[in-house]
C-alpha cells in the first residue's frame, strides 16, 4: 500500500508551460495546413531561367503573389523532362491546393510583366496565363499585432509571480507578502531534536521554563485551581550563556507548534510593516494554539519609547512595539499563546513590555559556576576524541567567567590545535593552549623585538608576578610569558577566586598587582614606558568603580552614581556638581598613586628576587607557578573556603589576564 501511495503522489503536476506548448503547436499547424509555408516547398530559380522555360513551352501557369513573388506551375509534359525532375513538390504535410514547381522574386513589376507579354506574342506556341493574387496570413498578422501586448502581459505576470513568492520567494520574502510574518514554524516531531537533557547547567532557568512547558501539556492541572497560564517569559543574561539553546529545548519538549524569529525580522524600510507582521504572527499562532512564539534579541523592537527618537513621533519601531503590547495583553488576547523572548539588554526594554500580564516571568540566565562549567564541558567533550581521560574538574577551574559558548569554543579550538600539530587525539595541553588562545590571542613568535624591549617586557611581567605573589588578596598566578600574543607583548595569567562579594582590601591588592609591571620598570630602569596601557585602563576603571559605584571612598561617602535602569546614557548632564567631580577625580588619582607606591616599595624590598625571576623569564620565555615557588618559596596565604552561593547573590568574576599593549 505504501508503494501505491508513492506512485499516486508521483503523478505529473500541471504546469503553465504545457499551455504555452499547445498554443505554439496550434499556431504551427494552422500555418502548415493553410498553406502559409507553401512557397517554401518550390524550387528557387532565377528570372532568366524562367524566361528560358517559358520560351520552351514548359510553363502552364504563372501566379504573381503580392506583386513581388512569382510562382511557376509546369505542364505535365515538362514534368517528365530530365531537367525538371527536381521541380516536383515533395510535401511532408499534404496540402489541399496545388503546389508550384518553381518560385522566384523579381524586381520592377512593370518590366517583368512586359517581358512575359513579349514572349507570349513572339512565340505562337506559348500562351502562359498570368494571374495576380494577394495572400494574407490572418492568424500571423493577428499574432504580430497582439505580440507587444502579449509580451507586456507575460512580463507583468512573471514579475507578479516573483513578487508574490510564487517562484520560490517564500512567505514574507516578497513585495506582496511583505506584511506577512517571517517566523519559522518548527515541527516538534521532526525539526527540533534538542531537549532539556542537552542543556547543561542553568538549573534555575530550566526549572522555570519546564514549568511553562508543563502548562502547555497539562493546562487543567493549573486552571482547575484558578491559575492562569503565563503570557510570556523573558530570558535575560549575558551573551553566550545559553538563552537561545534553552528556547530550542523548550521547542523540543513542548510538543506544540513553535514559531521562532528575531527582533530584527519585524523591521523593514516600509511604514507599517512591523505592526502588520506582529499581527500576522499572532494570527498564525492563535490558529495553531496552544503554541509558543520565540523572539530572539527582542531589544531590536522592545527598546523604551521616547528615547533617542530623532525620527519624529511616527517611529516605525514604536508602532511595532505598540502592536506587540496589544497582542500580548489586549482586548482580543488569546491565552493559549505563550511568548518567549531573549535579550542581553533588559535595562533598555520598555516598562510596558516588562509588566506583569505580558512578560510575567523574567528568567535570569547567569554565567555558569564551577559545577555548571563541569557539566557543560562534559556535554561538549562527548564528540571529541581524547588521548587520555581528562580531568573535567581541572578544566572547569581553569575557565572562570567563561560562558557556555566560550566553553564550546575552547573544546573546538583544542581539537583544531591538536589537528594542527598532527595529533591523533586531543590532550590536556591542547585544552590549556586553547584557553590561552581564546583569552590572549595567537602567539606571534616571529615578531621583531629588540633585546632592550625584550628585557623591559621581562621585568614588567616579573613585576606583576612578584607583587601578586606577595599580596594576600591578589589572584594566584598561573603562568607568565614574554612571547607576543595577539596585541600584547607579554601576558600574566591569573586564576581569580569566584567571589560573591568583593571587599576594598581585595580590590586594592588587585590594583597593586596590576601596577606591579610599571613599578618594576621604575625600580630597575628608573624609566617607564607605554607598555602598561591595559594595566592603567583596568586600574582606572576599578578605582572609578570604587568611588562612583560601590561607595567605597571615605571622602565621597556612601553614594553611588550608577543607574541600573540605563536611562542616564541618554542624559547630557552629570548627576553631581563640578566640586564633586573634582573630588572624585582626586580620590581616584590618590587611590591609584597609593597602590603604585605600594608596589614600588614591595619591589624595592625584593629587588634581588625580581631580578632572578626576570632572568629565568628571559631564558625560558614562559614560566609557571613552580618557578616562583623555587625563588620565593611557598605562598604564605592559604585559600579561604567559600560558602555555598545563594542564587540571588550570585555574581561572577571575569578571568583576569594582564595584557600589555604598545601605543
Amino acid at each position: 500500500m505504501a508503494k501505491d501511495n508513492k506512485n499516486i503522489n508521483k503523478k505529473p503536476k500541471f504546469s503553465p508551460y504545457w499551455v504555452y506548448g499547445l498554443v505554439i503547436a496550434a499556431f504551427l499547424g494552422i500555418q502548415f495546413l493553410s498553406g502559409g509555408f507553401g512557397g517554401s516547398s518550390a524550387k528557387q530559380i532565377n528570372p532568366s531561367d524562367f524566361f528560358g522555360f517559358m520560351e520552351q513551352g514548359d510553363v502552364a501557369r504563372l501566379d504573381i503573389i503580392n506583386n513581388r513573388e512569382a510562382r511557376v506551375f509546369l505542364t505535365k509534359e515538362a514534368l517528365s523532362k530530365e531537367i525538371h525532375k527536381k521541380a516536383k513538390p515533395n510535401n511532408i504535410i499534404p496540402s489541399v491546393t496545388a503546389q508550384p514547381n518553381y518560385s522566384f522574386e523579381f524586381g520592377e513589376l512593370e518590366i517583368f510583366q512586359n517581358e512575359v507579354n513579349n514572349i507570349n506574342k513572339n512565340n505562337p506556341n506559348v500562351d502562359v496565363p498570368v494571374s495576380f493574387k494577394t495572400e494574407e496570413n490572418l492568424f500571423g498578422n493577428l499574432l504580430f499585432s497582439l505580440l507587444p501586448f502579449i509580451l507586456i502581459i507575460g512580463v507583468w505576470i512573471f514579475i507578479m509571480r516573483r513578487m508574490s513568492g510564487g517562484a520560490g520567494g517564500g512567505a514574507g520574502g516578497q513585495i506582496f507578502n511583505i506584511g506577512k510574518s517571517k517566523a519559522k514554524l518548527f515541527d516538534e516531531k521532526t525539526d527540533v531534536k534538542t531537549s532539556f537533557k542537552d542543556v547543561a547547567g542553568l538549573e534555575g532557568a530550566k526549572e522555570e521554563v519546564q514549568e511553562i512547558v508543563d502548562f502547555l501539556k497539562n493546562p487543567e492541572k493549573y486552571t482547575s485551581l484558578g491559575g492562569k497560564i503565563p503570557k510570556g517569559a523573558l530570558l535575560v543574561g549575558q551573551p553566550g550563556t545559553g538563552k537561545t539553546l534553552l528556547a530550542k529545548a523548550v521547542a523540543g519538549e513542548a510538543k506544540v507548534p513553535f514559531f521562532s524569529l528575531s527582533g530584527s525580522d519585524f523591521v523593514e524600510m516600509f511604514v507599517g510593516v512591523g505592526a502588520s507582521r506582529v499581527r500576522d504572527l499572532f494570527k498564525q499562532a492563535k490558529e495553531k494554539s496552544p503554541a509558543i512564539i520565540f523572539i530572539d534579541e527582542i531589544d531590536a523592537i522592545g527598546r523604551a519609547r521616547g528615547k533617542s527618537n530623532f525620527s519624529g513621533s511616527n517611529d516605525e519601531r514604536e508602532n511595532t512595539l505598540n502592536q506587540l503590547l496589544t497582542e500580548m495583553d489586549g482586548f482580543g488576547t488569546n491565552t493559549n499563546v505563550i511568548v518567549l523572548a531573549a535579550t542581553n539588554r533588559a535595562d533598555v526594554l520598555d516598562k510596558a513590555l516588562m509588566r506583569a500580564g505580558r512578560f510575567d516571568r523574567q528568567i535570569f540566565v547567569d554565567l555558569p559556576d564551577v559545577r555548571e562549567r563541569k557539566e557543560i564541558f562534559e556535554v561538549h567533550l562527548r564528540p571529541i576524541k581524547q588521548s587520555e581521560k581528562l580531568d573535567v574538574d581541572f578544566l572547569a577551574k581553569q575557565t572562570p567567567g567563561f560562558s557556555g559558548a566560550d566553553i564550546a569554543n575552547v573544546c573546538n579550538e583544542a581539537a583544531l590545535i591538536a589537528a594542527r600539530n598532527g595529533k591523533k587525539a586531543v590532550g590536556k595541553q591542547d585544552f590549556l593552549d586553547a584557553v590561552d588562545r581564546i583569552v590572549g590571542g595567537l602567539e606571534k613568535k616571529n615578531k621583531i623585538i629588540t633585546k632592550e624591549e625584550k628585557k623591559a617586557i621581562a621585568y614588567h611581567e616579573a613585576g606583576h608576578a612578584t607583587v601578586s605573589w606577595m599580596l594576600e588578596h591578589a589572584a594566584p598566578l598561573v603562568k607568565v610569558t614574554i612571547v607576543p600574543r595577539g596585541q600584547s607583548l607579554g601576558a600574566a595569567w591569573y586564576l581569580p577566586e569566584e567571589r560573591l562579594i568583593v571587599r576594598p582590601e581585595q580590590m586594592l591588592d588587585e590594583m597593586c598587582a596590576a601596577l606591579g609591571g610599571r613599578a618594576a620598570e621604575k625600580v630597575i630602569f628608573n624609566k617607564i614606558s607605554t607598555g602598561a596601557l591595559s594595566d592603567l585602563e583596568k586600574v582606572t576603571k576599578q578605582a572609578r568603580a570604587m568611588v562612583t559605584i560601590y561607595g567605597l571612598s571615605d571622602k565621597v561617602g556612601n553614594l553611588t552614581y550608577y543607574d541600573s535602569s540605563g536611562q542616564s546614557e541618554y542624559g547630557f548632564t552629570k548627576p553631581y556638581s563640578e566640586q564633586t567631580a573634582e573630588l572624585i577625580d582626586k580620590e581616584i588619582s590618590d587611590i591609584i598613586e597609593e597602590q603604585y607606591q605600594r608596589a614600588v616599595n614591595l619591589l624595592e624590598q625584593h629587588k634581588d628576587k625580581l631580578t632572578e625571576l626576570a632572568e629565568v623569564l628571559l631564558e625560558k620565555e614562559v614560566i609557571f607557578k613552580d618557578n616562583l615557588e623555587v625563588i620565593f618559596g611557598k605562598r604564605p596565604f592559604e585559600k579561604k573556603e567559600l560558602s555555598e552561593p545563594k542564587p540571588e547573590e550570585k555574581t561572577e568574576t571575569e578571568p583576569e589576564v594582564e595584557i600589555e599593549k604598545e601605543d
